[in-house]
């Protein structure tokens, strides 16, 4: 049986995404803005015309600091920067769409488990049963210094998420399917003996009191996850129903997904229960002449300062100190190890400067770049897929609308040619779209 594909569009909610640069192209945002309305309502209907699972929106707390030890270049160039707060365009995208799911991204760093639970049930009603969250704790050291904190070690971060989540699993979980009686005729609207009080005393966390929202569809958002480290990799073995993951070759995808098999059973789960996702950035014309065009248009964009910048504040250490023809292989991070072994084999296992790291990671993040025709990128998502073990894509922007623009109009078809895509909703929820075979 043909596995068929899932897909996502990976976005911000700012001026500029994860191709730096971008927000100068001219042919980003062109009758556009992304403070707008319109621009979320004309990219959600987009993204539901080429049966994407979802739209997912990628978030940071503060402008990166760690590039010379001041977010100077970070406002600079745009660097993520200016960005909104994500779950804001929720009720947006789904209100413009019947199907497309959203999954944002929250960090646990500085808020109580009782309000993001509330914010995500809350979303989850708005949209229909539509939401993800992607959880993250916060990395980088310009958010805990945004919010007046003391950065936390990893280790004590992973301590800390498996309490948050035990938590939030209780709220939840905490009202019973036949709380609700809405009687109008005695005044009960729900039984108190089914809803219950949460009382939780933990190391890290106290909460008592009911969960503030009723049931949602989902009755918990779709939970995502992109685990790295091998403290990582179990976190998101044991609660991520999708995993997402950067790595810049089908062989180190097929180890990620290997070693995340062998994680799941001691969590008690299946390889059904979770679908892996590889993030990619493609770049599509209708020829290869053409299309290689595009991309050196593309690269043309990226700063170097900027692109420092940006590899500085992800992996926690200030790369102006190095000299820009130093190895990075012989370098250690603090910062994000999965994106930065994307960059370490980003040349087959060939050294990797200083500075061309910086431009790699600045184009995409590490993510493999396809740049082609509709057939020869289709040709390459296949491989990945069954060579690889990935189950979908994250479609990483460029400029937008029109690289998701492109990619409906052109791959698509291509995919639904093969089998691989889907040619119609079948479900209602984001959950039933993504776990969907």
């Amino acid at each position: 049986m043909t596995k068929k594909l899932h897909l996502l569009g990976f976005i911000q909610n700012g001026v500029n995404s994860h191709a730096t640069g971008m927000w100068r192209h001219p042919q980003d945002k062109v009758n556009w803005s992304f403070t707008d309305p319109a621009y979320w309502e004309h990219m959600a209907r987009t993204m539901e015309r080429g049966l994407f699972d979802g739209m997912f929106i990628a978030d940071e707390l503060a402008p990166y600091t760690t590039h010379e030890d001041s977010s100077d270049a970070t406002v600079r160039y745009a660097i993520q920067c200016p960005t909104h707060e994500p779950s804001t365009i929720v009720p947006i995208i789904t209100r413009a769409t019947e199907h497309l799911g959203v999954g944002v991204t929250l960090s646990t760093a500085f808020e109580h488990p009782y309000s993001m639970c509330r914010r995500l049930s809350s979303l989850d009603h708005l949209s229909d049963g539509r939401v993800a969250w992607n959880i993250v704790s916060s990395y980088s050291k310009s958010e805990w210094e945004a919010y007046g904190q003391e950065m936390t070690s990893r280790a004590d971060r992973y301590e800390r998420l498996e309490e948050y989540m035990e938590l939030c699993y209780q709220l939840w979980d905490s009202w019973e399917p036949d709380a609700i009686v809405a009687d109008a005729e005695t005044g009960i609207y729900a039984d108190p003996d089914k809803v219950k009080v949460v009382d939780h005393e933990g190391q890290y966390y106290k909460s008592r009191g009911r969960h503030f929202v009723a049931p949602s569809p989902q009755g918990r958002p779709v939970l995502w996850q992109a685990g790295s480290s091998p403290r990582g990799r179990d976190f998101a073995a044991k609660h991520a129903e999708a995993i997402f993951a950067v790595h810049p070759n089908v062989e180190r995808m097929r180890e990620y997904v290997d070693d995340l098999d062998s994680r799941l059973p001691k969590f008690g789960r299946d390889r059904d229960s979770v679908k892996y996702l590889f993030g990619v950035q493609t770049v599509v014309a209708a020829t290869e002449e053409e299309a290689q065009a595009k991309y050196e248009r593309i690269k043309a964009c990226i700063p170097l300062e900027g692109a420092m910048a940006w590899m500085s504040g992800h992996f926690g250490l200030d790369f102006s100190t190095f000299d820009p023809d130093d190895e990075i292989q012989n370098i250690e991070v603090p910062g994000i190890q999965g994106l930065f072994e994307s960059i370490l084999y980003a040349k087959n296992g060939e050294p990797v400067t200083v500075a061309e790291a910086a431009i790699i990671y600045a184009q995409g993040m590490g993510m493999p770049v396809l740049v082609g025709t509709p057939s020869s990128i289709v040709d390459q998502l296949e491989t990945y897929a069954d060579e690889g073990g990935a189950d979908g894509f994250m479609l990483i922007a460029t400029y937008t609308p029109g690289c998701f623009e492109e990619f409906v109009d052109m791959v698509v078809p291509e995919l639904q040619r093969r089998g691989r895509l889907r040619t119609e909703y079948t479900g209602s929820t984001l959950r039933e779209h993504l776990l969907e075979q």
